[in-house]
């Protein structure tokens, strides 16, 4: 897909980019320049390790979407293609 970059350097990512990508406004993204291209991924969520004198754990530092069992499923079946 083309797209343009306007004046003040903005870049649109077309609709079915965002579609596929599950990017919605306001969402982090990390970009880079690698090898002569520019690559755009949804940025990792900020975590911590608590341990309350069990076993430690990771927390988000934000407000994360439920994970669902579809999600899980939906992963799965893409890893085993």
């Amino acid at each position: 897909m083309r797209t343009t970059i306007d004046a003040a350097g903005r870049l649109v990512v077309p609709k079915a980019v965002r579609e596929a990508m599950g990017l919605q406004p306001g969402k982090a993204v990390d970009v880079v320049y690698v090898d002569g291209r520019i690559e755009i991924e949804v940025a990792p969520a900020l975590t911590h390790v608590e341990s309350d004198g069990g076993l430690p754990r990771i927390v988000a530092d934000e407000a994360l979407p439920p994970l669902t069992d579809r999600a899980v499923r939906d992963t799965v079946e893409s890893t085993r293609r």
